[in-house]
């Protein structure tokens, strides 16, 4: 698949491509290129030292629109070995995206005592053969699920319940610019509750105005495999939970609130 979520346009703009599509709406984008945007953008403020992401907290302020977007980001606490910056992604002259991502400086070198702790997460499953690409039910020519590609263990876009996937993004975030793997995460992250659904797409609203992602490393290689779960209150408020891992174990954990509501 060629193109790419976002094309650069100078100065913190960005045009967003059809491969940002939510499944929502075909004017909205999907939550994970915005979150993956702002998480890179984030990034640049820390060149200047040996740090690492740690945690995004991305908060969706509303519907985003398919449109010319804008990032700003400043550091809110400066620092050598911790440090915060806020990036907000603004759409039509309104803020529609904010993040906090919290960096801590990484050792130059490793530490052999810390190298000898043992690893408690389990590793993945083994990465499935390649298989046919079954996106929602009923859903045609939705670009950002044509832009990743979908090797389940557990589970399917097609049916409801908990699902286990690895997922391989096909285009980068930004044209121009070689996708990471921070980048690779943070795409796929938002889907999954999605992934984990309990409820008929067609019949019913499963919305995350936020998501929180805590990372203990940066993913490596291409594949990103995801392990999901949503549970939902008869009150309709619902909790997706996500591990992710790649073939070395476990490197982040997600978690998203749902509003869970009939479509009208």
């Amino acid at each position: 698949m060629d193109g790419a979520f976002y094309e650069p346009l100078g100065d913190g703009r960005f045009a967003a491509q059809p491969a940002t599509m939510s499944p929502w709406a075909a004017e909205l984008q999907h939550g994970g290129p915005p979150s993956a945007l702002l998480a890179s953008e984030a990034q640049r403020c820390c060149r200047d030292a040996p740090m690492r992401l740690t945690r995004l907290a991305v908060e969706f302020l509303g519907p985003i629109p398919l449109t010319e977007v804008v990032v700003r980001t400043r550091v809110i606490r400066p620092g050598k070995q911790i440090r915060l910056i806020d990036a907000v992604l603004e759409a039509g002259g309104r803020e529609v995206v904010i993040a906090r991502a919290w960096f801590i400086a990484v050792q130059a070198q490793a530490d052999p005592v810390l190298a000898a702790l043992p690893r408690r997460a389990p590793l993945p499953p083994p990465l499935p053969p390649e298989q046919p690409q079954r996106l929602f039910p009923g859903m045609k020519g939705w670009a950002y699920g044509e832009a990743i590609e979908w090797r389940f263990v557990d589970g399917s876009l097609a049916g409801e319940g908990p699902a286990s996937v690895w997922t391989r993004v096909r285009i980068p975030l930004v044209a121009g610019e070689p996708l990471d793997g921070p980048a690779r995460l943070f795409i796929v992250a938002d889907s999954a509750n999605g992934l984990s659904r309990e409820l008929s797409f067609e019949r019913w609203m499963f919305v995350p105005p936020a998501i929180t992602v805590t990372l203990e490393r940066y993913p490596s290689g291409e594949w990103v495999f995801m392990d999901t779960v949503s549970q939902i209150s008869p009150d309709g408020i619902g909790l997706c939970t996500a591990s992710l891992a790649d073939e070395s174990g476990r490197f982040a954990v997600a978690a998203q609130p749902l509003l869970v509501a009939k479509r009208p």
